[in-house]
C-alpha cells in the first residue's frame, strides 16, 4: 500500500513562508511604488496596471513626484488607494484581472486567483455580442502576473529551512486502520499479509529505510520475529495473519510515499528523504514549466470553451498543460501501480484543480482521503470547509463518505515558526529519521 501527500499552499504557510495571493498582491503594490519612486517620467504601466499623472497640475503629487516620493511614501494597496482618490491630479486604469483580485480582496479578504481567471475568461467569451472574445488580452494578463508571481516567491529563499519533525513523522507514519474506507479494507489487510510473506531480514531493511537504528532497531527485530513466530500460519499455500491486532506498528507504514506539491517553491523538496516528489505545476528554476490557470473538465462552461475554434480559450487549462511534460503520467503510473491513501496538506482542494483531483480520488485504488485541516488561535478550523471542496471533486456521493476520513481521526497539520532569519530556524533531525517520540 503507498501513500499520495498532497501538499497546497497551506503546507508553506504551515512553515511561516508568506505566499498567500495577498502577500504577493502587497509585496506587487509596493514593486509599483518603487518603480514611481525611480522612473523619470510621469506615468508608468504593465501588463496590470497604469498610473499617470495629469498634465498641467502644479499639486503637492506633481511634487511628490517630481521628488521620487522620497518622504512619507504610502506602503501596498494604501499606496494604490491614494492614488485613485486624487482623481484630478492621478489616473490610474486596472486591467479587468487586476480588478477582479483587488475586488476579492476588498470584498473577502482572500483571492483565488486562477478562479478569478476563469470566470473573467467565461464572461469574455458569452459577454463577446457574437464578435471573437478578447481571450488574448485575458491571457496576457495572467501570463504577465505569473512571471510577477515568481519574481515574488524567488524571494522566499528554502535554502536554510529544515524539515519540521511533528510534519515529517506525519508524512511517513504507520497506516493505521481507523483511516481505510470500507471498501479498502481488503487492500489493508493484503498489505499485510504481503509482509508476512517476506522473511524478517525484508522487516530489518524496512526498518533501516525507517531510521531505526541501534537500540530502538534491536527491540523491534524482535518484536518483528515474536509476531513472525506466533501470529503468520505458514501452514497454508500463502502465508497468513492470524491476528491482525498483533501486527508491528512501525512495520504498517507504506511501501512508496509521493509527494505531489501543487507549489512553485521547493519547500518540499526537504521532506523527500525516502519518498518521491513531483512539482505537478512546475517550479521557479523553469517558469515556462509553470502551470497555472484552471482544471475543471467538470464544469459545463468548460464543454462551451471546447466548442469554440479560439484556442486561445484553452491556452491556460490545466489539463491540456500537464501535456507538456512527464509528471502528469507519472502521477498516473503511481496510482495504478498499487492502493494508496491519500493525505491532504495546505491544499484546499478547490476547484481549479478539479480534474485532477477528481482522478486521485474516484480511482478504485485509493482506499482513503486525510485532510489535514488548519486550527485558528480561537479554536475554529477549516476541516469542514476542506471537505465541503473534496465533495466538489466527486461524482459519487456514496464513494465520497467512505472514502474521507471524519474528523475524529484528523488533526491539524502543525506549524512552525520559521520567521526568515538563519538564527531561528527550526531544528530537527534528518527527514528520512522517524522521531522517537511517536513510538
Amino acid at each position: 500500500m503507498n501513500r499520495i501527500v498532497l501538499i497546497g499552499n497551506g503546507f508553506d504557510l504551515a512553515h511561516g513562508f508568506p505566499t498567500r495571493y495577498e502577500d504577493f498582491i502587497n509585496w506587487y503594490w509596493d514593486k509599483c511604488l518603487y518603480n514611481l519612486k525611480t522612473c523619470h517620467y510621469s506615468t508608468f504601466s504593465d501588463s496590470l496596471i497604469a498610473f499617470s499623472l495629469k498634465s498641467g497640475q502644479g499639486s503637492w503629487q506633481s511634487l511628490f513626484w517630481q521628488l521620487g516620493y522620497t518622504f512619507n511614501a504610502p506602503k501596498g494597496v494604501d499606496f494604490v488607494n491614494a492614488l485613485i482618490a486624487e482623481k484630478d491630479n492621478f489616473e490610474v486604469v486596472l486591467s479587468p484581472l487586476l480588478y477582479r483580485i483587488c475586488k476579492s480582496l476588498s470584498e473577502h479578504n482572500w483571492v483565488d486567483i486562477e478562479n478569478e481567471y476563469y470566470t473573467l475568461l467565461k464572461e469574455s467569451v458569452y459577454n463577446s455580442d457574437g464578435g471573437k472574445p478578447d481571450t488574448q488580452e485575458i491571457n496576457n494578463q495572467l501570463n504577465g502576473l505569473l512571471e510577477l508571481l515568481a519574481q515574488y516567491l524567488t524571494t522566499l529563499s528554502c535554502d536554510k529551512v529544515y524539515p519540521h519533525s511533528p510534519i515529517n513523522s506525519l508524512i511517513y507514519e504507520p497506516i493505521r486502520i481507523d483511516d481505510i474506507s470500507v471498501k479498502g479494507l481488503e487492500y489493508f489487510y493484503d498489505h499485510c499479509n504481503f509482509w508476512a510473506s517476506q522473511d524478517r531480514f525484508s522487516w530489518y531493511d524496512q526498518l533501516n529505510r525507517y531510521g531505526f537504528k541501534d537500540g530502538l532497531a534491536s527491540i523491534l527485530r524482535v518484536e518483528v520475529d515474536e509476531f513472525l513466530e506466533k501470529f503468520v500460519d505458514r501452514t497454508s499455500e500463502k502465508p497468513m495473519i492470524t491476528d491482525y491486532s498483533k501486527f508491528p506498528q512501525q512495520l504498517l507504514r507504506p511501501n512508496n510515499t509521493l509527494l505531489l506539491s501543487f507549489n512553485y517553491t521547493q519547500l518540499s523538496d526537504i521532506y523527500s528523504g525516502i519518498g518521491h516528489i513531483i512539482h505537478i505545476h512546475g517550479d521557479l528554476y523553469s517558469t515556462q514549466s509553470m502551470i497555472f490557470g484552471y482544471g475543471d473538465e467538470l464544469d459545463d462552461v468548460y464543454q462551451d470553451l471546447l466548442k469554440l475554434s479560439d484556442n486561445e480559450c484553452l491556452k491556460n487549462i490545466k489539463s491540456i498543460r500537464y501535456l507538456e511534460s512527464g509528471n502528469y503520467r507519472k502521477m498516473l503510473q503511481f496510482i495504478e501501480s498499487a492502493p494508496y491513501q491519500v493525505y491532504i496538506m495546505g491544499h484546499s482542494c478547490g476547484n481549479s484543480d478539479r480534474t485532477l483531483l477528481n482522478t486521485l480520488f474516484e480511482h478504485k485504488n485509493c482506499v482513503s482521503i486525510k485532510p489535514y485541516y488548519y486550527q485558528k488561535e480561537d479554536g475554529s478550523d477549516n476541516y469542514m470547509e476542506i471537505v465541503q471542496n473534496i465533495c466538489r471533486n466527486f461524482t459519487d456521493m456514496k464513494l465520497m463518505r467512505d472514502r474521507v476520513v471524519n474528523k475524529t481521526l484528523c488533526e491539524p497539520l502543525p506549524q512552525t515558526n520559521y520567521n526568515g532569519t538563519p538564527d531561528k530556524l527550526f531544528k530537527t533531525a534528518e527527514v528520512n529519521k522517524i522521531s522517537t517520540e511517536e513510538l
